[in-house]
């Protein structure tokens, strides 16, 4: 049976590059650099100051919100500063800075296993709010909320998302492969949150040994079991993984919890785990630093803060001989492109690949008017149309945009831009749309306030 979703594409994966490579940890020696706002929704509130000394695991911001989450440090050291430094955004973000002092001293206690066999659920929602956990395989929500829903009895699944379909990415196929009964045991702990639900593993099958790995650890765990996903992008999406492993469907109006579902990266169920048995709070994750320009492609454990020029160094740096076009955090299809390197790793950063084509360029040159082709909608995971999407947007039609073509349940995937022979620029055309009418509604919202 083919346990996939409807439309998708089939970029080069380009795995090959860092597969192999085993997951090794890397511990910087610059600086470290903390972005309060490493999530969706309101940044942490700093809770240091200039000159204090810190610990690994030692919270240094705080969450300011019901959705929002606490920053921790991944260094020992002294605070050099609060203040605002270039994020993977590209914006200007407060952070806190720390001056490394290279020993990584711990806080005392953290990294010891406890029995967790009698914890409550309480206690288990408690331990990773405390932990910072967010989502690591998206934008980054934070999962102490995600794990509350108002009715946890009428979730189905707890949906693990070991798809990794987004091409040169392998820290998740890595992780998989080593970590195997430790995300099964993170599985348990979120399945005491959900008394009627399964736990289905979703991999893709290009990952023989990761799905060998968890197949084995699933052995006599009656309520956890390994789904091999056809190899699709974005088979990984969240919209697309429930349509797959459920096969319900649902607007973007609506979340996963509201059609029984409960949906975590195997690196943020890996962190739960850590989190729970070892009280050991997010400070690190797991990384790929791969692609054409990279001397020595490879998996790493980084912790948060760290620089990305520090962490290609790690890698061997950029290959000789060599023009690199293009650097981006994150992989081709939904990353980012970095403007300099010394920015630092966040929670959510998954990857740092460096590319010796750069196809926005060579698409702008190519680029002509609409064919009129239809490839671009029969490839959107979410049924949409996005030739007229983009006319919509094009001519400021934006309530056309929103209410009739339904633009904001795009989930920015790139599948139609990657298919597009007029090498149009449509996923770009919808971010910006996107944030165009959210910034009108919070206007709206703010004035109606007044």
């Amino acid at each position: 049976m083919n346990h996939t979703f409807l439309g998708g594409v089939h970029p080069k994966g380009r795995k090959e590059l860092s597969r192999q490579s085993p997951l090794r940890r890397f511990d910087p020696t610059g600086e470290m650099v903390f972005p309060l706002a490493q999530h969706i929704g309101k940044p942490a509130k700093a809770i240091v100051s200039k000159n204090d000394p810190v610990l690994v695991g030692q919270r240094i911001a705080e969450a300011d919100g019901f959705v929002s989450a606490h920053v921790i440090s991944s260094c020992s050291g002294k605070v050099k500063a609060v203040e605002k430094r270039r994020t993977v955004s590209g914006a200007m973000s407060e952070c806190i800075v720390i001056e490394n002092d290279g020993l990584f001293t711990p806080l005392e206690g953290m990294g010891v296993r406890e029995d967790v066999t009698q914890i409550s659920v309480q206690d288990i929602l408690g331990r990773v709010r405390d932990a910072g956990i967010i989502g690591l395989g998206g934008a980054g929500f934070p999962t102490h909320v995600k794990l509350a829903p108002k009715q946890p009895d009428k979730i189905r699944y707890v949906i693990a998302n070991g798809a990794e379909c987004e091409p040169y990415l392998t820290c998740n196929d890595q992780l998989m492969r080593t970590q195997a009964e430790a995300i099964v045991e993170g599985l348990e702990l979120m399945l005491r949150l959900f008394p009627n639900a399964e736990s289905v593993i979703g991999i893709e099958n290009n990952k023989p040994e990761a799905i060998a790995a968890m197949e084995k650890a699933v052995t006599g765990h009656s309520r956890i079991r390994v789904l091999p996903l056809v190899t699709k992008y974005p088979q990984g999406g969240e919209h697309s993984l429930i349509q797959t492993v459920a096969g319900v469907d649902y607007p973007v109006t609506k979340l996963p919890a509201d059609v029984g579902c409960i949906v975590e990266n195997v690196g943020t169920i890996y962190a739960i785990e850590r989190a729970v048995v070892f009280r050991e709070p997010l400070f690190s994750h797991v990384i790929t630093v791969t692609g054409e320009g990279v001397k020595e492609p490879s998996n790493f454990i980084v912790r948060d803060g760290t620089s990305f020029a520090e962490l290609l160094e790690a890698a061997g740096g950029f290959r000789e001989g060599v023009q690199v076009r293009k650097v981006l955090t994150g992989g081709p299809m939904m990353g980012f492109a970095l403007s300099s390197l010394e920015i630092p790793v966040q929670k959510t950063s998954n990857a740092l690949t460096v590319l010796l084509e750069d196809g926005c360029e060579r698409a702008d040159r190519q680029m002509t008017a609409c064919l009129h082709c239809g490839r671009c909608t029969t490839v959107c995971p979410t049924g949409l149309t996005p030739q007229l999407m983009a006319d919509a947007a094009q001519a400021g039609d934006l309530v056309r945009y929103e209410k009739k073509l339904y633009g904001l349940e795009c989930v920015a995937c790139g599948s139609c831009t990657y298919v597009c022979p007029a090498k149009r620029p449509l996923t770009q055309t919808f971010k910006q749309t996107k944030a165009e009418i959210m910034a009108r509604k919070r206007a709206a919202q703010a004035g109606g306030k007044k």
